[in-house]
């Protein structure tokens, strides 16, 4: 019962950490429209949009349970591009801070990965493509 506790909590972590990002973003998507441009994306309007959508799409993924392998997979891919696109070495001379960002993102790929080859436990609703 303890196992379980842990991994929902956990779970309710990571689709918070998403649903705050998909909703920062939803409230104002012209601010992370600029960001995006000033990292040198094209249409980052666009991508604004798909990168909400696909926030709340892993967020409730991540707390229903429904493809959750798959979901902490691409969540891992997402936040280590996020790492590197956002906060990369480039960024550091200017800002200390930012390598402090780009480490973090790796510590969030660590518990992704943990939750993709553990699996959502109980309290989940159970589709898969993949089993790790």
């Amino acid at each position: 019962m303890t196992r379980a506790i842990a991994v929902i909590v956990a779970r309710i972590i990571f689709s918070f950490i998403f649903f705050m990002a998909a909703g920062f973003k939803f409230a104002d998507i012209g601010a992370t429209s600029t960001y995006i441009a000033s990292a040198g994306f094209p249409m980052a309007g666009f991508l604004a949009w798909v990168a909400a959508f696909f926030e709340m799409a892993l967020a409730l993924a991540l707390i229903t349970g429904v493809f959750f392998t798959e979901a902490s997979l691409l969540a891992g891919t997402y936040v280590v591009f996020l790492a590197f696109a956002f906060h990369g070495p480039s960024r550091w001379t200017d800002n200390q801070a930012e390598l402090g960002f780009f480490i973090d993102h790796f510590s969030f790929l660590a518990g992704l990965l943990f939750a993709a080859v553990h699996g959502p436990e109980k309290w989940a609703i159970r589709r898969s493509l993949v089993r790790l």
